[in-house]
């Protein structure tokens, strides 16, 4: 199994950045993949962003470049920069870890104000 934690979320002004972290703990060898998702109140989780082991990162076409993802092996930890914050960007955010086993972490508030 693997633990995920996020850390990084809070309230920012509309345009601001953020940048959130996932610790990854436990059997962080079988990880293959990471990814950030989010969920906004009544809305379905969306998928924002995927990073692999060898740091090949794929996107959501709708975050337009806002967003990176990285990864330091070292740390067992991804990261989510968030640019040019929008209030459409208020949500829940999430780590997921794919390995031997599929793992969510508890997941952090962002907040936008507009």
């Amino acid at each position: 199994q693997v633990r995920l934690v996020e850390s990084g979320g809070g309230l920012v002004e509309a345009g601001g950045s953020l940048r959130l972290s996932c610790a990854a703990s436990g059997n962080t060898s079988s990880i293959r993949v990471m990814s950030w998702f989010r969920q906004a109140p009544g809305q379905q989780r969306e998928w924002l962003a995927t990073i692999t082991r060898g740091n090949s990162a794929k996107y959501a076409a709708s975050l337009k470049g806002r967003f990176s993802i990285s990864r330091d092996n070292a740390k067992n930890t991804v990261y989510l920069q968030m640019d040019s914050l929008k209030p459409e960007d208020t949500a829940v955010y999430y780590c997921n870890a794919v390995g031997s086993s599929n793992n969510w972490g508890q997941g952090t508030q962002v907040t936008v104000s507009s």
